[in-house]
């Protein structure tokens, strides 16, 4: 197909499209938009390895520059969209720009969450979701003693990890009454905590910020229960918010997302979206979702590419995640909410356990510390919708793909 397509957005979703279009060998032009001055990129290292110095920028790219050397493909960067115009299948950037398409991708992702209390605009008070907001961060690590981090799910606590492990007095400052509340059960909290514990990690659970206190820069962060934490540097991890207005404004279909159907397609048939900005039918759990995750980033790009070049493919994968703090790997597989029961496959004394998640005997999704291989067969399970008694789940002797078959 000779197609003009224009991808807004310029991460992992858009980087993987392009690929997929290229393999695809899709005939006509494709022209990717992106608001920051990068090559699409992967933002998972971000607070990880590239906080912590071990990882350089060009590393972050998803592709080089030269995968993008091609007569059909035009990167148009630190360029932003502000309208389409459905009808005339015209976008409008920021700059009075009038770009062209007949099929349109929206990969516009998410943006920070951030906390309505003063301070926030002080010297040394960072959000992080991009690789200028990691470089400002490392360049004021350097030169702190002290750390808060606003919020202990996953990015709060990869930080707190980095930051410990590069010699900071951390401290963790949590709403909730326990760490990752929103994704993992009490048992996998309980381990984390007690490992960052262990790390030298100062956790405040049932905590809220109340505000950011300095002059130009950063000295505390004030808290309800009246403390007052010294602080050189603060990293605010509240989580992300969904980049709806632009598809919102332009009439298609929202809902905690830009709706699209399983082949990616929004409520009008020439725009696609992809990503985190997504509210997509999940044929495991019987209802939408919208996912913060790399995996379905990517796997959405790829249908979305094979639906664009004529096929007719549908999403239809379990929901996966990671995380990376100290020496363990947290892997998620499927959703856990709404499950009453939960099986310990393992010791987690041990460090390397899995924790399976039922709902009327149906395994429904797995946590996996360092256990790679319960993660991956997990998944299994989790599409069949299988039904396994508790006792063969924790045994560890069997392979969970036996139990699967």
């Amino acid at each position: 197909m000779s197609d003009r397509i224009v991808i807004v957005g310029a991460g992992h979703a858009a980087g993987q499209l392009v690929a997929s279009l290229k393999q695809k060998k899709h005939a006509g032009e494709i022209v990717v938009i992106g608001e920051e001055p990068y090559l699409p990129y992967q933002r998972p290292p971000l607070s990880k390895k590239f906080l912590a110095g071990e990882l350089p920028a060009e590393r972050l790219i998803f592709k080089p520059e030269s995968f993008y050397d091609d007569d059909n493909i035009e990167i148009r960067l630190s360029t932003r969209i502000t309208s389409i115009d459905r009808r005339g299948k015209v976008l409008l950037s920021e700059a009075g720009e009038a770009i062209h398409y007949d099929k349109l991708v929206l990969a516009i992702g998410s943006r920070v969450r951030t906390i309505p209390i003063d301070g926030t605009d002080l010297s040394g008070v960072h959000y992080l979701r991009t690789i200028d907001d990691v470089t400002r961060i490392r360049s004021d690590v350097e030169a702190s003693r002290r750390a808060v981090i606003v919020g202990g799910g996953y990015i709060g606590l990869e930080v707190a990890a980095v930051l410990r492990t590069a010699g900071l007095k951390v401290t963790v400052v949590e709403m909730a009454d326990r760490v990752m509340s929103r994704v993992v059960s009490p048992e996998i909290s309980d381990f984390y905590q007690i490992e960052h514990a262990s790390h030298g990690v100062n956790l405040r659970l049932s905590t809220g910020v109340t505000a950011i206190r300095g002059d130009d820069r950063v000295s505390s962060v004030a808290t309800d229960a009246g403390e007052a934490i010294k602080a050189d540097v603060v990293i605010i991890g509240a989580g992300i918010v969904p980049n709806v207005e632009l598809g919102r404004e332009a009439g298609l279909d929202t809902d905690d997302g830009i709706v699209v159907d399983a082949h990616c397609r929004t409520s009008d048939p020439h725009i696609y979206a992809v990503g985190d900005c997504t509210s997509h039918p999940s044929e495991t759990y019987g209802r939408s979702l919208r996912l913060e995750s790399v995996p379905n980033a990517l796997e959405q790009a790829k249908t979305a590419a094979a639906n664009l070049c004529g096929e007719a493919a549908t999403y239809t994968e379990v929901p996966w995640f990671w995380s990376d703090q100290y020496d363990l790997k947290l892997q998620i597989a499927g959703l856990s909410q709404g499950y009453d029961d939960v099986v310990i496959r393992g010791n987690p004394t041990d460090r390397s356990f899995a924790c399976l998640y039922l709902k009327d005997g149906v395994v429904i999704a797995a946590d996996a510390v360092n256990a790679p291989r319960d993660f991956m067969q997990s998944k299994a399970l989790i599409a069949g919708k299988a039904c396994i008694d508790k006792e063969s789940l924790a045994d560890t002797d069997r392979q969970l793909k036996e139990l699967a078959s």
